[in-house]
């Protein structure tokens, strides 16, 4: 098909992976967003990336923009490129449908303050297509379900709990992804009816008017409460707006050569070169971010999927290069192959920032200059760790594990929601925040405390990320506890802590203590030596060896 003309488009409207792609020059993050400006400079280094359409930042500007941007007669024409780079889909077409993820990208990094929606343009009718243009039908009736649960919560403000519920009642303590087909086509059924009881009318059939729907949702959650919380603790201003990506969605619920994973070119803790991945298989990416579910790290896709994992670790060596930055990237595998949906600078701790400025500095990525820049005001007050100090020369003994986020140790009081925090802080005590989930919507809880426990959740959700940038010590999905809130008491096993209880957090080594624990500063000794020998004029000592060597 003939490709489309950038110029044709209107203003302000981007095309990416497919043909009459917008060009670098033409586009920037403040007009694009940044996370649909990386997808574009990903594209353009030849990494998959599934095609796209974008509608840039003006179109947040105010409701009438909004209103301008849901409009079929503006992105058609991008729609169609979109088609045309999709192998004969069709959005909306019966036999062979294309399906859209609508996601939300401000020209800053905004982790989880604002909606993305999957598998847009499934309905009664497309399901069937996709169940015969795939062959899987446990896909397209999980891919549905999916898609009514977050359309109803996203777009018509139901309660999530209202399909939670219903979908746990249903795996009865099962994973969710041993549901059958034909468990996942009566969930879909069920879900119908819920969304129609509680909004009090159908879900939207037609998969054009759900489009137009979605894309004025995402837009709409510039102006949500967790949003407008996070632009004012960070000091970002609310007139800069959102982009909106519409993208052709790849599947990682196609089985078990597939699934989602986020993860970091390097470990966000320490700064240890290497992959730092939160991976499911058969999943699809809202479940690694949402802090619902909890996540395993890479070893599993490396051994089931050697290549895609070499494909993965070659195509993040090249966004370091590229980027001069250690990245933190969104990934799907469908039926064995490799799609890249996001990139962005990472999130770190202070000892990550140094010591992934000095590797950086080392490998040749950036120069020292550079180097000396990102290590401003990193002094030993700065690099400096809580660890847990032995009592009378015996360790503590843990109640339990979970995997860290954050390095740090933290002790407080119990508190189990924002009220719990804001009590917490008037009395002048300090504070731990525990929750079931970690979601970004605990953000202003989460300010109050010193650190967040959570039931379920991944090293790499949204809200590990937010605290992580807080600096706040952050463990996630502790599969021994659980929590009651009715009864303001969280359980360890056979052991039973209440709201106000003292408990404390070590990220350092994944571990949970009840009460108080003694700790002591620290700070890598290295470090520091090789931050002084950063800021001196001359090359570090082991630079000037390998020039000798060189000679």
């Amino acid at each position: 098909m003939k490709a489309i003309s950038t110029a044709a488009l209107p203003s302000e409207l981007f095309l990416l992976g497919c043909a009459g792609q917008t060009p670098l020059a033409l586009a920037s993050p403040q007009g694009m967003g940044f996370k649909a400006f990386n997808l574009l400079r990903m594209a353009q280094m030849g990494l998959p990336v599934p095609p796209a359409f974008v509608l840039g930042t003006k179109f947040c500007a105010d409701a009438a923009s909004q209103d301008q941007a849901a409009s079929p007669e503006l992105w058609a024409p991008a729609l169609q490129a979109l088609e045309s780079a999709s192998a004969a889909l069709r959005f909306g077409h019966a036999a062979r449908p294309l399906l859209l993820s609508v996601r939300s990208g401000a020209p800053v990094s905004m982790p989880g303050m604002m909606e993305t929606l999957l598998n847009i343009g499934l309905n009664d009718e497309t399901v069937q297509g996709l169940i015969r243009q795939t062959g899987n039908p446990r896909l397209a009736w999980d891919a549905y379900r999916r898609l009514i649960a977050s359309f109803a919560e996203v777009v018509v403000g139901l309660p999530a709990a209202l399909f939670e519920d219903e979908l746990k009642r249903l795996c009865a303590g099962r994973d969710e992804r041993l549901l059958d087909f034909a468990e996942l086509r009566g969930l879909t059924q069920r879900f119908l009816q819920l969304y129609n009881q509680a909004a009090g009318k159908p879900f939207p059939q037609s998969p054009q008017l759900q489009l137009q729907q979605a894309i004025a949702a995402v837009f709409a959650s510039w102006q949500s409460d967790k949003a407008r919380s996070y632009r004012a603790a960070h000091g970002i201003a609310d007139a800069i707006g959102t982009a909106v990506t519409v993208q052709a969605m790849v599947f990682g619920n196609a089985g078990v050569r597939s699934g989602a994973g986020v993860g970091f070119t390097r470990d966000p803790r320490s700064g240890v070169p290497g992959l730092w991945v939160d991976f499911l298989f058969n999943a699809q990416g809202e479940d690694v971010v949402s802090g619902r579910r909890s996540a395993q790290g890479h070893e599993q896709l490396q051994q089931v999927l050697p290549q895609v994992w070499e494909e993965l670790q070659q195509a993040c060596a090249l966004l370091e290069r590229q980027m001069a930055e250690m990245q933190d990237f969104e990934f799907t595998v469908q039926d064995g192959r490799l799609y890249l949906l996001q990139t962005r600078d990472g999130k770190r701790s202070p000892q990550a920032q140094a010591r992934i400025a000095l590797d950086l500095c080392r490998e040749g990525v950036i120069d020292q200059t550079t180097a000396r820049q990102r290590c401003a005001g990193l002094d030993e007050a700065a690099l400096r760790l809580s660890r847990v100090l032995a009592a009378d020369g015996e360790a503590a003994q843990a109640l339990a594990r979970a995997q860290a986020a954050s390095t740090g140790v933290v002790t407080g009081r119990i508190v189990l929601d924002e009220a719990g925090a804001r009590a917490a802080q008037a009395a002048g005590q300090p504070a731990v925040l525990l929750r079931r989930d970690a979601e970004t919507a605990d953000s202003a809880a989460l300010a109050l405390t010193l650190g967040l426990l959570t039931q379920n959740g991944a090293r790499t959700s949204h809200a590990a990320v937010v605290a992580r940038q807080m600096g706040k010590v952050c463990l996630v999905a502790c599969e021994g506890m659980w929590l009651d809130e009715a009864a303001r008491e969280v359980h360890f096993g056979d052991r039973c802590l209440r709201e106000g209880d003292w408990i404390s957090l070590d990220g350092n080594e994944a571990c949970i203590y009840a009460g108080q624990v003694q700790t002591e500063w620290w700070c890598p000794p290295g470090l520091l030596a090789e931050l002084k020998q950063l800021r001196q004029d001359l090359p570090p000592a082991h630079t000037q060896a390998e020039q000798l060597v060189g000679a």
